[in-house]
């Protein structure tokens, strides 16, 4: 599909980095994330430069980002190819509601289909939602596992 389809969605360049790293800082905070901007950063630029690990798109309003979706890529034997993550997907509290989220899915879905990924996964706080009402419109569904996790860096901790 054209980029136009996903207006005002575009790809974020390192000219958004800080505009993009206040968007993750917000998004943190309000989901009670630990935010460390050091990381944050290093870890947004080695997407922007490596399209290989994942993708990150901008919406963009007149004078500043309205939100952002991170798509990153995996290799899963069960999924017979290479899956990706919808790894962070945010909007502005003003500017929900307008139909951003459902265009980041669709955007993150279409690029995956584009490059020829086999599954798209995410993850959603349990008490989320809304947040899970939008990915259930979106085709996503739960598939009763649990993700678990384990940090292997002192940062991540």
């Amino acid at each position: 599909m054209p980029q136009a389809d996903f207006a005002p969605f575009r790809p974020a360049t390192a000219a958004d980095m800080p505009s993009l790293l206040g968007l993750m800082r917000t998004f943190y905070a309000e989901e009670g994330y630990p935010f460390s901007e050091q990381g944050a950063a290093g870890a947004v630029r080695h997407l922007l430069e490596n399209d290989r690990v994942g993708r990150i798109w901008v919406a963009g309003g007149d004078r500043e980002l309205l939100g952002y979706v991170v798509l990153t890529f995996g290799y899963s034997l069960e999924h017979h190819g290479v899956v990706a993550f919808v790894d962070e997907v945010f909007v502005m509290s003003a500017s929900r509601g307008r139909g951003l989220g459902t265009r980041a899915l669709a955007l993150a879905e279409a690029e995956c289909r584009a490059l020829g990924v086999r599954t798209l996964q995410l993850e959603v706080e349990r008490q989320n939602i809304a947040a899970q009402e939008l990915y259930h419109r979106s085709g996503f569904n739960d598939h009763g596992r649990f993700l678990l996790t384990k940090r292997l860096t002192k940062e991540n901790a």
